[in-house]
């Protein structure tokens, strides 16, 4: 099926094919035509399957059917947990926009910076605002910019935004938009709080839900290999230069381990730098760029680059530390594989991880062989611990540990705690 097909304007089918695109992929021939018609979408995709040009495309041709409006006036709005997915998702924006006619004006807007030049850049207003919702208030605040003319509300990632506490913000939001609009949620996963909002949202939505199969999954090899824990270093080292990898993205569980991995990797002649939530705005965006121009090896990076971060061609992913959750070893995974490419996930399993890389199997029906690499086989043996939250390189099961509310209720129930003796 050709983009052709789908009702796109002839500009925006250019644009595609300038861009590369051969044809739509499954969510993106579901959902464009859904948007055309005006409803509400609820979308569920695997990462690396189109979704951003899936909301992309159809919002730009809406924006071309209607009347020019001067000064401009926020149209179109893109909610975004991070700001390296506003930045990624205004990218496509832009790029899809250059071979229309009137291309629309696109502001990214996000908080972790001087808000200041993101007001310069608004002046004269912007037809697409993609923003992180605390930025969006900022300048709403400061009469940067009205939301009274919003025809289309994209939420991408909406678990995300939820997990992030975006919650109140994202009431905040809602409030200022006119209540005749369409709404596109998009979500990896849907917890109650998720569909909650989904509900409250969406009015009659057409659903697109895109089950990974044979024929749509990424293509990427799975690798697990069984090292002590402190030697997972030096074992990185290793396959780097004997398996000839070119470029790589490291997960560890902090921003310590980022900067701490990095130097060791570098201080043995492999070029390789940190990536995490510590860094300025500035630095993140020149460390991105520089990793997709292959001026660096390898990047070590906390779970901040798991989510909406595009690496076309990207060979290989190496989960240093576990993931948390089985979901974020999905999204970590997928930043290879991308595009119909094939990719290499490996994931390091020291003796005290066995168990919650065992349960990350179980919930995505996973069974992968252990690999043993000569001259890096474990001798550590595994201590048995009752609750995994105290497991090193996991942060903890997600969603297996207890809440505030579980704690106060234990702590009721045990009763008041005994004076110390003196």
């Amino acid at each position: 099926m050709p983009f052709s097909s789908l009702g796109l304007s002839p500009a925006l089918v250019h644009a595609v094919g300038e861009l590369g695109y051969a044809a739509p992929t499954p969510v993106q021939a579901e959902a464009i035509p859904a948007v055309l018609r005006g409803a509400d979408l609820l979308g569920s995709a695997q990462t690396g399957s189109g979704k951003t040009a899936a909301f992309a495309l159809p919002l730009l041709h809406r924006l071309q059917e209607g009347a020019r409006h001067t000064p401009r006036r926020v149209r179109a709005l893109v909610l975004v947990p991070t700001r390296e997915l506003a930045a990624q998702v205004g990218e496509v924006l832009r790029s899809l926009a250059q071979h229309l006619p009137q291309p629309p004006k696109v502001a990214v807007v996000f908080g972790g910076v001087s808000i200041n030049p993101q007001m310069m850049g608004l002046r004269g207003g912007a037809d697409v605002v993609v923003a992180t919702p605390g930025r969006l208030l900022d300048l709403v605040e400061h009469n940067a910019l009205k939301l009274s003319a919003v025809e289309m509300l994209v939420l991408d990632e909406a678990d995300r935004l939820l997990d992030l506490g975006f919650a109140e913000e994202l009431k905040r939001v809602l409030a200022l938009l006119p209540p005749a609009r369409q709404n596109l949620f998009f979500s990896a996963t849907f917890p109650a709080d998720v569909q909650a909002l989904a509900e409250g949202l969406l009015r009659d939505p057409v659903r697109v839900e895109i089950e990974a199969t044979q024929t749509n999954e990424p293509a990427i090899l799975q690798r697990v290999i069984q090292v002590d824990e402190k030697r997972r270093t030096e074992l990185l080292r290793h396959l780097i230069t004997e398996q000839g990898w070119e470029r790589v993205l490291v997960f560890v569980a902090t921003q310590y381990a980022t900067e701490h991995v990095a130097w060791k990797l570098h201080k043995n002649g492999i070029f390789a730098t940190p990536f995490h939530g510590g860094l300025s705005q500035g630095a993140r965006n020149t460390v991105l760029q520089e990793f997709k121009d292959e001026r660096w090896d390898v990047v070590v990076t906390t779970d901040l680059a798991s989510r909406g971060i595009d690496i076309a061609q990207l060979p290989v992913v190496v989960n240093y530390d576990l993931p948390r959750s089985a979901v974020d070893y999905v999204h970590r995974i997928g930043r290879t594989g991308r595009a119909g490419e094939s990719g290499l996930a490996v994931s390091f399993v020291t003796a005290d991880t066995e168990a919650h890389f065992a349960l990350i199997e179980k919930r995505q029906n996973l069974s992968l062989p252990r690999e043993r690499i000569a001259g890096f086989e474990p001798v550590d043996v595994a201590t048995p611990v009752k609750d995994m939250a105290a497991v090193p390189g996991t942060g903890g099961i997600k969603g297996k540990r207890p809440s505030k509310k579980d704690k106060l209720r234990a702590a009721a129930a045990a009763g008041p705690v005994p004076p110390e003796s003196e």
